[in-house]
């Protein structure tokens, strides 16, 4: 696929946010994959909550870290140079190679003048200065791998933003990458989606818009078929297939509130227990909440029922309740107190019931953050279930540590800029010579700073026997659950999708040799 030592591209672009982008190019990967083409993803600027930390220490979007899975490469800060982080409507902690160089306001980043605190090289608040930084990250990728399947993010006809664009047609443009575009039938409209999204782009732009992908159709693909036809002659582009709708894959997205391996919003549907009862687990929807997909491998256990919660009376049930990360540790610890669910897991505590914090679900569990770098609060009392005082550092914490938890082997990764300084009670994870590594524990309360331990599964299991037992239920781990193999199992379904749904044929060719010369301008263009 080399063309001159550059391997081949591909830009997945949609018609809306969620249209499906990030599955589809992870399917994609996983298609070539197998194959036995060397592929890697890319998304030139990622917005999300939900991020990952790569071996090297480099903070990247989780999405982009399931793409490298289903490429069967190591993640690397190439694959997502810059990550904006949402800490308010306004304002986003900028991300650049993996590591944090301050805060910005959206007209800041996206154009305007002005920012909270901006990275040198973001000085100025200008989005498109970092547009060569991201095309030497594209084409160092680009001379590593036969091909490399780009992301975009929203829509490539974001008009107000194609200026300072370095995440769709810009970079399209630049790399003379050809794009498909990607259209959620689901939610009605398709068609008028993929032609307006053409036509609302330069002639420049256009000659690169080279098909459309149907995603999540329901029914006889027979009583689309003339529709696609029209849409042909309308803009002269094939749509290159029409995927299926499937629940279950949505694993590890950008962001929203979903249990990311069951597909579902609100609550996952349990496979059958195990044992003789099912575990309820009930997700305090903190604000800002990041890093949501920790409760996957929960909701991977059959008999183990995961919903998300924002009122107190919906704990009374919960054998565990897992209050999450958060971008907003001391807000969400003021919402908890507002909903009145502080109050709820106090007496939870205090009845010897299962708590589980993460990262800054640990943080508000303890006695005292002092924060002037993520909310300017200074001084703010916690919950006072952990004997735990926190202080924020302006040095992110970006790690990949091991240990073990109830004396099992456990791995996770660290995104934090608190600093936790235990006070008493039990470390949660020590090393092999049981030396404290991580977290508290006191009674049936536990905190930890490390996102991802649930998916070591014999330490999930342990956790899970001991959360049963405490709530006295006659629940039983099922012994064979592999997480990281429901992962690949995902991951082989979303090729499946594009194997047997897609014109693999013409996605080859687009990759190989770019978008087909003489594609035909729609009117009216760009204003």
């Amino acid at each position: 696929m080399s063309r001159g030592g550059r391997g081949g591209g591909l830009l997945i672009a949609g018609t809306t946010s969620d249209a499906g982008k990030s599955v589809v190019t992870a399917g994609i990967c996983r298609w070539l994959v197998r194959r036995g083409v060397k592929v890697a993803p890319f998304k030139g600027q990622n917005m999300s909550l939900n991020s990952f930390v790569t071996r090297e220490g480099a903070e990247i979007g989780r999405a982009q870290a399931m793409q490298a899975q289903a490429a069967r490469v190591e993640p690397t800060a190439l694959m997502n140079p810059v990550l904006l982080k949402p800490g308010s409507d306004r304002s986003s902690q900028v991300v650049l190679m993996g590591r944090p160089v301050g805060e910005m306001s959206a007209r800041g980043f996206f154009g305007g003048s002005g920012g909270a605190s901006p990275g040198k090289m973001l000085h100025g608040g200008r989005q498109k200065t970092l547009l060569g930084p991201v095309l030497e990250c594209l084409e160092q990728l680009r001379r590593t791998y036969d091909a490399v399947i780009c992301e975009g993010a929203g829509s490539p006809a974001e008009i107000n933003l194609r200026r300072t664009d370095i995440v769709n047609m810009g970079i399209a443009r630049a790399a003379r990458l050809p794009v498909v575009v990607v259209g959620d039938i689901d939610r009605g409209g398709v068609f008028a989606s993929f032609f307006g999204t053409t036509a609302l782009l330069s002639p420049e732009d256009q000659e690169l818009i080279a098909g459309y992908l149907v995603n999540k159709f329901r029914g006889d693909v027979s009583l689309l078929e003339p529709g696609l036809e029209m849409l042909r002659g309308l803009t002269g582009r094939s749509t290159l297939g029409v995927l299926p709708f499937r629940h279950g894959l949505g694993i590890d997205e950008e962001d929203g509130l979903r249990v990311s391996m069951r597909g579902s919003v609100r609550e996952s549907p349990a496979a059958p227990p195990y044992g003789e009862d099912v575990l309820r687990v009930a997700v305090c929807a903190v604000p800002l909440m990041s890093n949501f997909t920790d409760v996957d491998a929960l909701a991977a256990e059959p008999g183990v029922v995961v919903r998300f919660v924002d009122r107190p009376e919906e704990l009374a049930d919960a054998d565990l309740v897992v209050v999450p990360g958060t971008r907003g540790t001391v807000k969400a610890l003021a919402w908890l107190r507002e909903r009145g669910l502080a109050d709820a897991l106090a007496r939870r505590a205090a009845e010897g019931r299962p708590v589980l914090g993460i990262c800054g679900g640990y943080q508000l569990l303890g006695e005292h953050i002092d924060d002037e770098v993520e909310s300017r609060a200074g001084a703010v009392p916690g919950l006072g279930l952990l004997p735990v005082r926190v202080r924020f550092a302006r040095e992110k914490t970006l790690a990949r540590p091991v240990g073990l938890a109830l004396g099992e082997a456990v791995e996770g990764y660290e995104i934090h800029h608190g600093v936790a300084e235990v006070r008493g009670g039990d470390a949660f994870v020590s090393d092999a010579d049981g030396r404290a590594l991580d977290g508290c524990r006191v009674g049936a309360v536990t905190g930890t700073h490390w996102h991802g331990a649930l998916e070591s599964d014999a330490f999930r299991r342990r956790f899970l026997t001991e959360v049963a037992r405490t709530a006295g239920r006659r629940f039983v781990p099922a012994p064979g659950t592999s997480f990281g193999a429901l992962r690949e199992e995902q991951l082989d379904l979303l090729g499946d999708l594009i194997e047997e749904h897609a014109d693999t044929d013409a996605l080859m060719r687009l990759i190989e040799e770019g978008a087909p010369a003489g594609l035909p301008f729609i009117p009216p263009g760009a204003p």
